[in-house]
Order: structure tokens, then sequence, then C-alpha cells
């Protein structure tokens, strides 16, 4: 959303040089688009996106690449941080939802599971049948768990989750359906495949990578969620509008997120 970097007022005119002037405070500027502000040509950043699409990592663009490995890096960090953003606004969800956690990262000697060395704990929900939501976490704890569920969904849904004693206050806000497990497959016609399944469509899509900064992890995560939800759509032309759409003003809070 274009906003006057003088009084925040989102409403301006367009004038003739290009500019916009605030409705408000009068100020005139320019208002910096994430797809401009990258100074590739526009032959290189299509021929990037085509690439990006494919989820072809930079290390193997080594030959032919339209432009250099950094400067590829810096469009993909835009180009996630365009669509993490994109996600964030997304309605709370309502309806049969399935939460679960998770942690991502390469295999580390010492203790495995939420408390593992050099491992991002990550929540997510899922709606059946339907959209997705993950979020990087500061620990594996029920507030953390549940002020996340407050804020990504409704009240009176009905919730599938494991028997982790966190989710026990969920009969509070709606149906709460406890799946059990022996030996690792649920007991029961009840399940929680959804999210099951969009933590291995995670993993699959960022193992490429051959590791990710941790400070641009939510990044990739807003890239994983934003391919998930746009799963069947062509997503090079949902790109182009959607850099040339987002101000840099928007996306700069996110670009760097160190937890």
């Amino acid at each position: 959303m274009k906003k006057c970097p003088s009084c925040g007022h989102a409403r301006s005119y367009e004038l003739a040089d290009g500019r916009s002037k605030c409705k408000r405070c009068g100020y005139r500027y320019c208002w910096p688009s994430a797809w401009s502000a990258s100074r590739l040509s526009d032959v290189a950043k299509h021929e990037l996106l085509r690439r990006f699409v494919w989820g072809m990592p930079v290390y193997r663009q080594r030959f032919g690449s339209p432009a250099s490995a950094p400067a590829a890096e810096r469009f993909y960090r835009l180009v996630r941080a365009c669509m993490a953003w994109a996600e964030e606004p997304r309605e709370p969800f309502e309806g049969a939802l399935e939460c679960d956690e998770t942690t991502f990262g390469g295999a580390q000697l010492g203790k495995r599971g939420g408390g593992a060395y050099g491992k991002v704990i990550v929540f997510g929900i899922i709606k059946r049948n339907g959209q997705a939501k993950a979020l990087p976490i500061a620990a594996h704890s029920r507030a953390e768990v549940m002020l996340h569920i407050q804020a990504h969904t409704r009240e009176g849904a009905l919730y599938y989750t494991d028997e982790w004693q966190a989710y026990a206050t969920l009969k509070m806000r709606g149906e709460h359906v406890v799946i059990r497990k022996e030996k690792g497959k649920p007991v029961g016609r009840d399940h929680i495949n959804g999210i099951e399944r969009f933590w291995s469509y995670a993993q699959n899509w960022l193992y490429p990578y051959r590791g990710v900064p941790g400070k641009y992890f939510h990044l990739y995560l807003g890239e994983v969620c934003y391919r998930f939800n746009h799963r069947d759509q062509d997503l090079k032309p949902l790109l182009v509008k959607l850099l040339k759409a987002t101000s840099m003003q928007d996306i700069n809070p996110k670009l760097v997120q160190i937890r």
C-alpha cells in the first residue's frame, strides 16, 4: 500500500512526473516498489523469476545466469519478502483446522527435538483441504502456541492436534479432537495428515538450498506458505504483479528478522 513517508496517509494524487502527492499534507514523494528497487534489467528479472518458480537455487545457476550470484540472491530476497508480506494479512482460519509444531535445521549432535541446538521451532495451522500458515516461534511452550492460535484462528473452530498438553485449553475456544498414535500411526479415523503433508512439502522445498541463514529463515518460510497456498496457480505472473504492487516501505521491516 502506498503511504506518505511524511504523515503515513495512504491516499494520494498521481502526478504527471510519476511522483505521488499526499492528499493530507501535500508532500510529494516517489513510491519505490520491490520491482523497481532492483537495478537489474526487466529481462533479467523475468528470467530470474522463471528460475525461481522452478525452485532453482542460485548455486545451480553458475552458468548462463542473467545476473551475478550476489545480485540474484538480493533479488530473490526481495521476492521472498514480498511473498512473506502477502501471507501476513490472511484472514484467521475457521472450520476444521489442524495444528502442529516441528523443528527445521540440519542434523545436529546432542539433544534432539524442540530443545536441539541450531534448530528453529515452527508452528503451523492448516485448514482441512485448504490453506496453511506457518511461522517461527521463540519457544516450544504453551504460551507461544496459544498466542498464535488466538491470533490466527476464530473461536468455535474444530481443532485437530496431537497429545501435547499445551493444546489442552483449546476446548475453551471450540471443539478439540486429540489424535493419539501407536507406532507412528493414528488410532481411529481422525488424523492430522494435512499439516504433516505440509511439513513434508516445506522440507522438500527447503532441502535443495543446502542450509538457510537463520536471519532469513522467516522469508523462506513465507515463500513456502505462498507456494502452498497458490499451488494451483501459475506463480510467475502472480509474482510479477506482487513485486510491482508492494512498496519497499512495507517489506523493509521483514528483510532481516533476528530471533
